[in-house]
């Protein structure tokens, strides 16, 4: 599909190639650090394309009449730089008098990006390898159900397969030192994600602790990782690791000393010290702290363990804004208690037609959801909740759509098949995750026929699942 893409977009990119071609030698002096980013957003959500850097707005680009954008900066300083038409975004690196032009389209955000022009093939490989991440991580959802041995094969095989694509390219290319830092890191962080999170997703669907079946280098990479290095501070493959890598070191293994919920926070406060003793970098630090605290409160609701572990986290985070968040996150789960009324959210029928989820709620009723963009999830989701459908009949199962766009979830009714399992979209995101603390795809919420939750944090690949329904 990039290919076809890329043929199609070609005779833009000879325009801007040629404006770029024309520029003053001049431009080219050890001081000068003019660049150029522009680009093509077919079916836009919005009327910009925002420029950033960690996570920061640097500038506002507006879409033309023709949906292009262009900017030229006089001075931008080589480095990773992101940009998004929301409400995705994807990575640009900028060399010393790149001149960038992007290809957008938002129906099918990621696979449709390519860059063309003065800086291109170094960032089309960061695509591809991003892609290819993309796919592996689609691939890995029944992979974690393997033993230890067949695992660690897998992995293996996949993780040479792209240092061997990363090392052709590096040597076809011959980028700088400091673009290989995000070079390596694309292939070498999601490799050191997939051995951090085995034990815990191969526990979490089988029930097995394998922990003390891994072998003892498994983990010997970790020695070779700068954590506190501060280009790294808005690189997702690393960030995402580093939170992992944190769960199991951080985690407590004289379980029966503690109830499930005091293990869970003595372990979360374990993590909050474990990163601000290894992480020097602030930024780095209030990434991976805010992290911990997102994912502890979404797992535990006990309103008195939250409590403890927030005066640990208020202690280490000095973002503002991230604390503002967390706080509003709180509130969420607050009103997510068992025995309390679901919050109200409007979704869309197939008919386009908007209504309060509590009509959805007839008999006792499990809420969860879908993306089609993570197509694996999708599949295994509702082949799970038809499975549980025939086993417990006085439940209804409701699938909702997380996909951004009205049209993208009708083509994917009449893409798979889905039963009797009824569907409808989500029409505003921030409301649902505002109100039921949805931030990940895997979240189930059980409901009670009188509208009133049963339990609001668990996922239907849950050993214990179950437990809940009988």
């Amino acid at each position: 599909m990039k290919s076809k893409i890329a043929s199609t977009y070609i005779v833009l990119c000879t325009v801007f190639l040629t404006l770029f071609t024309s520029c003053k030698k001049s431009e080219f002096a050890a001081d000068n650090h003019t660049a150029y980013f522009g680009g093509e957003v077919e079916n836009p959500q919005n009327r910009y394309v925002l420029f950033c850097q960690n996570n920061k707005v640097i500038d506002t680009l507006p879409l033309n009449k023709d949906n292009t954008f262009f900017k030229k900066f006089d001075s931008l300083a080589p480095g990773l730089y992101s940009f998004k038409h929301e409400p995705e975004y994807q990575y640009v690196y900028f060399d010393k008098n790149d001149s960038l032009r992007v290809h957008i389209d938002s129906k099918d955000f990621d696979q449709s990006i390519v860059f063309c022009g003065r800086g291109d093939q170094k960032n089309n490989f960061l695509m591809e390898m991003f892609l290819r991440n993309e796919k592996e991580k689609n691939n890995m959802f029944e992979i974690y159900d393997y033993d230890v041995k067949k695992y660690n094969a897998y992995i293996q095989k996949v993780n040479e397969a792209n240092r061997k694509f990363y090392q052709s390219k590096k040597e076809e290319i011959n980028w700088t030192d400091d673009f290989d830092v995000y070079a390596q890191g694309m292939f070498l962080y999601p490799h050191y994600t997939r051995k951090e999170i085995y034990p815990i997703i191969h526990k979490m669907r089988t029930g097995h602790d394998v922990t003390h079946q891994l072998p003892k280098n498994y983990y010997g990479f970790r020695k070779s990782i700068d954590f506190s290095n501060e280009k790294l501070t808005d690189f997702n493959p690393f960030v995402l690791y580093l939170n992992l890598m944190l769960n199991n070191v951080g985690s407590i293994h004289y379980h029966n000393h503690f109830t499930e919920v005091d293990l869970a926070l003595k372990t979360n406060i374990n993590k909050l010290k474990i990163a601000d003793t290894l992480l020097k970098n602030e930024k780095v630090k209030n990434i991976v702290v805010n992290s911990i605290a997102f994912q502890y409160l979404l797992e535990d609701q006990n309103m008195v363990n939250n409590q403890e572990f927030l005066k640990h986290y208020y202690k280490i985070a000095t973002d503002k804004s991230k604390k503002n968040e967390i706080l509003k996150l709180g509130k969420a789960i607050g009103r997510l208690t068992n025995g309390k009324p679901l919050p109200d959210v409007l979704v869309q029928s197939i008919d386009g037609k908007s209504l309060p989820a509590s009509k959805l709620i007839q008999k006792n009723t499990i809420l969860f959801f879908w993306s089609d963009k993570l197509s694996s999830h999708l599949i295994a989701a509702h082949k799970k909740a038809k499975e549980l459908q025939l086993k417990y009949p006085n439940y209804e199962f409701v699938a909702i759509n997380l996909d951004s766009g009205f049209s993208t979830w009708k083509k994917a009714l009449e893409k798979y098949d889905f039963g009797s399992i009824r569907q409808y979209h989500c029409n505003n995101f921030e409301d649902i995750k505002n109100k039921w603390a949805i931030t990940k795809i895997h979240r189930t919420l059980i409901i009670n026929k009188d509208k009133t939750i049963k339990n609001g944090f668990t996922n239907m690949f849950d050993i214990r699942f179950e437990d809940d329904l009988k």
